[in-house]
C-alpha cells in the first residue's frame, strides 16, 4: 500500500516536470510598438509575441506590460498592466503612462503556459 502511494506520488512529480519542462523549451519573442496618445505621456503599446524557434503565434498567455528607467533606477518605473489581447493570435494591446520622456525599458512578462520576461529598450519622446 504505502509503496503503491509513493510509486503514484513519484509519477507525479515527474508528470509536473516534464509539462513545466515543455513549456520552458519555448522562448518567447516580442515585437514591440508604442504610439503616443492624445495625452501627454502616456502611449499605446502592441505587442505581437512568437515562439522564437518556430516562428508560432503565442496564445494562451497572460501577458503584463511595465517599464523602468535603466539611467535612474528605482527612482522611475511603470506599475504593471495587463495586457488585453489584440484582433490576431499572438497579438496584445496595452496602455502606459510614463513618468517622463527619455530611454526606458518596457518590460514584457509572461505567465501560463509559457513563463518568460523580455526587456525592450525603447526611446520616448514628445510629440512634434
Amino acid at each position: 500500500m504505502i509503496a503503491a502511494r509513493n510509486l503514484a506520488l513519484s509519477l507525479l512529480v515527474i508528470l509536473a516536470s516534464v509539462e513545466r519542462g515543455l513549456a520552458a523549451d519555448i522562448k518567447a519573442k516580442a515585437e514591440v510598438s508604442c504610439t503616443p496618445t492624445a495625452r501627454p505621456l502616456e502611449y499605446d503599446c502592441a505587442i505581437k509575441l512568437s515562439d522564437s524557434r518556430s516562428g508560432e503565434a503565442l496564445t494562451g498567455v497572460e501577458v503584463t506590460v511595465g517599464a523602468d528607467m535603466p539611467s535612474m533606477p528605482m527612482a522611475h518605473n511603470v506599475k504593471p498592466v495587463k495586457a488585453a489581447p489584440g484582433g490576431e493570435p499572438g497579438a496584445y494591446r496595452a496602455r502606459i503612462l510614463l513618468e517622463m520622456y527619455g530611454d526606458w525599458a518596457v518590460r514584457v512578462d509572461l505567465a501560463g503556459q509559457v513563463r518568460d520576461r523580455i526587456v525592450k529598450s525603447m526611446r520616448f519622446e514628445p510629440k512634434r
